[in-house]
């Protein structure tokens, strides 16, 4: 049996990056797997340990026995102390360690995905107990390994595949957040159109309505006299909604006209990931 084809797309992103993170730091000297990462309190060592840890969760091995400690500023939330486990279990893993566990993972990854026959509405076992559907898993997998890569190369100077297959999988799920970043959140006003145009490696242009019962949804055709504008570049949409840097960071990588408290409202919201 192969793959079903609606989560292929998913298996090729998640492919392409995990190559990618695996050629990354394979040569790495044992120093550069402790520097610090755009993603709050983790280390190269960390992200890498992550997608180990997250990897070997959808392979159906047991999640690690394994106490926090209590001095990780980083984590304040049940998700994230449920994340941080596999992490802090790694953390005095030495760099042939690393590497090796990362090679295994990723061939019975590999072996998984070849033999995959479920359909995509199977449901599957989702972080902190919950059921998902497999598709959904797929999904978030391709999402979070994109991201993670770009955390790698963000921290090892190392910049590229801003436009690889992860990258158009990342931009649906990010688009997917807007109608509550602006309708709920940032508490746009109803019958209120505002508009993101995003240019760089990946370019789009979608237009948040929010309706009269304030629900936002999210439409590609440009809106007329919109209540906000926001122009900003892929690489700095990605880094402020996965939380990895504040408006006030980038600033002059943002250019916002219309109604300039609706627009900064947005940006104090734009994070979505956990």
């Amino acid at each position: 049996m192969s793959l079903h084809p609606t989560l292929q797309p998913y298996a090729d992103a998640w492919t392409h990056s995990i190559e990618a993170i695996s050629e990354m730091v394979q040569s790495l000297v044992e120093g550069e797997w402790n520097r610090r990462t755009p993603c709050p309190g983790w280390s190269v060592r960390d992200i890498v340990s992550h997608v180990i840890g997250v990897d070997c969760e959808m392979l159906g091995d047991p999640r690690p026995i394994h106490a926090l400690p209590r001095d990780l500023f980083h984590v304040t939330t049940e998700h994230q102390r449920y994340t941080e486990m596999q992490v802090d279990v790694r953390r005095h893993h030495t760099a042939p360690e690393m590497t090796a566990e990362l090679e295994y993972t990723v061939i019975r990854r590999n072996r998984q995905l070849r033999n995959e026959s479920r359909d995509p509405g199977t449901l599957v076992r989702g972080p902190l107990g919950t059921e998902v559907t497999l598709e959904h898993s797929y999904r978030a997998r391709a999402f979070d390994v994109w991201v993670h890569e770009q955390d790698l190369r963000a921290a090892l100077g190392r910049p590229g595949n801003l436009d690889s297959p992860g990258a158009y999988v990342t931009r649906d799920v990010l688009l997917e957040a807007l109608p509550k970043v602006v309708a709920h959140d940032a508490n746009a006003p109803r019958s209120s159109a505002i508009v993101f145009d995003v240019h760089g490696p990946v370019e789009f242009l979608r237009t948040v309505r929010v309706d009269i019962q304030g629900r936002g949804t999210v439409e590609t055709a440009p809106a007329l006299g919109p209540a906000a504008a926001l122009t900003l570049d892929w690489e700095t949409y990605v880094r402020l909604a996965c939380g990895r840097v504040g408006p006030e960071a980038v600033a002059d990588r943002v250019k916002t006209e219309g109604d300039q408290e609706l627009a900064a409202a947005i940006l104090r919201h734009f994070a979505v990931t956990p």
